[in-house]
């Protein structure tokens, strides 16, 4: 792999850096967000319980969800969207942190959607959303890190 692209060396996880793999071996930007677009088509829609504005994302004309969870020590996160970009991408970055620590989440900065050319192609206010939801991401892995008060109940 590329310096541009997390490595076990800079801190992925070798999950982090197989799931990477297949976008990293397609040189053209457009190509990579194409692949991605396509992997979202076989992404199961989130369950309708989860498509509700508690999970809403707002920012963006289309719809957008995005559902945290903690199991034991490590955090899930799945994505869905009425739009096949917005989809593929929240679900490439929900992929890549599921399944972490809340203590590895909140040390890294998803940079690599950049460094891989997915924003490129995109509107500002989805660049906008999906930035939005990687934000949101590493809220809840600081806000679920070992030692780190409960969150304030609803």
């Amino acid at each position: 792999m590329t310096n541009n692209i997390p490595t076990t060396e800079t801190g992925a996880s070798p999950r982090q850096v197989q799931l990477l793999a297949p976008l990293v071996a397609l040189r053209d930007p457009q190509s990579r967000l194409a692949w991605v677009v396509d992997q979202a088509r076989h992404r199961p829609s989130l369950p309708d319980e989860c498509r509700t504005d508690a999970f809403r994302v707002e920012g963006c004309l289309v719809r957008l969800w995005f559902v945290p969870e903690k199991r034991g020590e490590l955090c899930f996160f799945r994505s869905d969207s009425d739009a096949a970009s917005l989809k593929a991408i929240t679900g490439l970055l929900c992929d890549y942190y599921s399944a972490e620590s809340p203590e590895s989440i909140a040390s890294h900065h998803p940079d690599f959607l950049q460094r891989l050319g997915l924003l490129r192609h995109l509107a500002d206010n989805r660049r906008a959303t999906i930035l939005r939801v990687a934000d949101k991401i590493r809220e809840f892995a600081v806000a679920n890190r070992v030692g780190s008060p409960p969150p304030p109940a609803a």
